[in-house]
């Protein structure tokens, strides 16, 4: 029960119940807050993203270069 079940009926009824909580001249300040949020949240993850794979990357160059000096 994931937030794919809503549908566009619920959407209206967020965005109506939302409306009337913080009116109309709230609605662009809230919206732009959660936009740079969403867009901060996404750099972070990218930059997660990026120091895993480049840890992936030492860990396998250390090994390849621990099997080159192993005889067989």
């Amino acid at each position: 029960m994931g937030l794919s079940n809503i549908g566009i009926p619920g959407l209206i009824i967020i965005l109506v119940i939302t409306l009337i909580i913080f009116g109309p001249k709230k609605l662009p300040e809230i919206g732009s807050a959660f936009g740079r949020t969403l867009s901060e949240f996404k750099k972070s993850a990218r930059e997660i993203m990026s120091d895993d794979e480049e840890a992936d990357s030492k860990t396998r160059s250390i090994e390849t270069a621990d099997r080159k000096d192993k005889p067989l």
